[in-house]
């Protein structure tokens, strides 16, 4: 449900841009996803359509492009994707904190990220 949230701000975030630029219409947005961020790419997209109705982003093209979730281990070095638990009971495959090499604690490094990466408008 958080994706809803998340949309708000892209979007107020899109019309804040395109008023200091004074644009008439936007007509793409580009957002990177991280994979971490656990946010489904069709609920930000039904929400951007709810959110941007009756705005100069009305009709724009919404492209979402996922980057991978990156651990890094302090003890082995292993830097790279993460191991699941896939637990019927959780419903989704889990990411784990461990190491797929040694089975130490890991740090998050990458995919925690959401970001406005180009905009497209009409000035």
């Amino acid at each position: 449900m958080h994706e809803g949230s998340i949309t708000t701000q892209i979007v107020e975030s899109v019309l804040k841009e395109a008023k200091g630029r004074k644009a008439k219409k936007i007509v793409e947005v580009q957002l990177v996803i991280g994979k971490l961020t656990f946010l489904n790419s069709e609920q930000v997209r039904f929400w951007y359509e709810v959110l941007t109705k009756d705005t100069i982003m009305q009709g724009s093209k919404l492209i979402i492009e996922e980057s991978e979730g990156i651990v890094r281990c302090p003890k082995c070095g292993y830097e790279g994707d993460f191991k699941y638990i896939d637990d019927p009971a959780l419903h989704v495959p889990t990411p784990t904190l461990n190491c797929p090499k040694c089975n130490a604690v890991v740090d998050i490094v990458g995919g925690k990220d959401c970001l406005i990466k180009n905009i497209k408008m009409l000035v």
